[in-house]
């Protein structure tokens, strides 16, 4: 039995293949996840219901794996309080890049060759889509 923070063999495996500058998508439980993903993405679903597994939770796994270096989040309307972006914030190292994109620019970047990873997740608050950029791992 493997002794680690994530035990889903499909979503380490895909971990296993991301390296620097690789896009990994979190995606909320309204996203369209095969239309508005790459084709040759890998599509782990951890959408078992609504409220669970949620988005934060995903990405404190994630970090146990990898660093990152840029988040994006899609643009939400001036007054929108976006509660989930602040989580992010509070869970992502000080020193992450944060970039607000509009709808069909996030869904660009989302379909993009470069993000090897979507995550569905059962994350029901709107606007909690976020695309991660892999960073380097410092060695040593």
């Amino acid at each position: 039995m493997i002794k680690s923070s994530i035990l889903h063999p499909e979503l380490l495996g895909a971990l296993a293949k991301c390296g620097h500058k690789t896009k990994i998508l979190i995606a909320d439980s309204n996203y369209s996840f095969v239309t508005n993903s790459s084709p040759s993405a890998t599509i782990v679903y951890l959408n078992f219901a609504p409220g669970m597994i949620t988005s934060p939770v995903i990405l404190e796994k994630l970090l146990d794996y990898i660093n990152v270096e840029e988040a994006m989040l899609m643009a939400s309307p001036a007054d929108f309080n976006n509660t989930i972006e602040q989580e992010y914030q509070r869970i992502l190292p000080t020193d992450t890049t944060f970039s607000y994109v509009d709808r069909g620019d996030f869904y660009a970047q989302a379909k993009s060759s470069d993000t090897l990873l979507v995550i569905a997740s059962g994350e029901t608050r709107r606007f909690a889509n976020i695309l991660l950029t892999v960073g380097v791992v410092s060695v040593g």
